[in-house]
């Protein structure tokens, strides 16, 4: 979406807000446009942003009366459930669900592992996919409303570790992603990488133990720890990748 049309979308919105005293919503957002959306509301209590389950990459953007302290988002999980041999892809998923003709923006983050995938959508289009969909390219899927944990893409993890001079943000991105510091500087500032499901632009943020990153392109990494030395004096950083 345009940068100045979400800028005046969500003016607008917050406006509606505070004019019918009911919460609005807008999205989903990818990553960069929940970045400008933080940058523009600041420190503002009055928004909040979730996916449909905790660490989303792409959000919903809500804003809240002041008497709201429960948010119920229009979103909801569709389980696709398929036989095990059938290797779909997200682009698969998304390719399906694109040529029903839907706005991309009422699709939320799409989690495949083997014979089962989540998608998350805006409640207005929920029942148009399930009445619509019964194949995902040539591979027949049964699809069901609602979702069971543990989601697909926090099944598997792959176990890491590397050595970093800094628990600086753009030192562990460069670690992670292979990246020099001018790369991982630039992903941070173009709005890639987020920290706990909110978009971070500031490359010396500091990352600690149990936070989770998710960096466009480049995939999802939960931190172990990074509080350990080397013998050189070096931070030891350990995260998993999920795949």
């Amino acid at each position: 979406m345009d940068s100045k049309l979400l800028s005046a979308r969500i003016n607008d919105l917050a406006f509606l807000c505070q004019k019918t005293n009911a919460p609005k919503f807008l999205g989903f957002l990818t990553s960069s446009e929940t970045a400008l959306a933080t940058r523009q509301l600041g420190k503002s209590e009055k928004y909040e942003l979730f996916g449909g389950y905790d660490c989303a990459q792409r959000t919903m953007l809500c804003f809240k009366p002041d008497w709201c302290d429960k948010i119920e988002y229009p979103i909801q999980g569709l389980t696709f459930t398929y036989r095990e041999r059938d290797h779909l892809t997200h682009r698969d998923f998304l390719g399906a669900l694109m040529a029903l003709g839907i706005n991309r923006e009422t699709v939320g983050d799409i989690l495949v592992e083997d014979g089962r995938a989540v998608v998350f959508a805006h409640n207005d289009v929920v029942d148009f996919i399930t009445s619509q969909i019964d194949k995902i390219g040539n591979v027949g899927v049964t699809i069901q409303k609602g979702f069971c944990n543990p989601l697909p893409e926090c099944g598997k993890k792959e176990q890491f570790t590397a050595t970093v001079a800094s628990n600086r943000l753009d030192c562990v991105i460069a670690a992670i992603c292979g990246f020099s510091r001018k790369n991982a500087n630039d992903y941070i500032c173009d709005g890639l990488v987020s920290v706990n499901s909110i978009c971070c632009e500031k490359t010396t943020h500091i990352i600690n133990g149990g936070d989770i990153l998710a960096i466009r392109h480049k995939g999802k990494f939960d931190i172990v720890s990074c509080d350990e030395f080397s013998k050189k004096g070096r931070i030891i950083l350990k995260y998993n990748k999920y795949v």
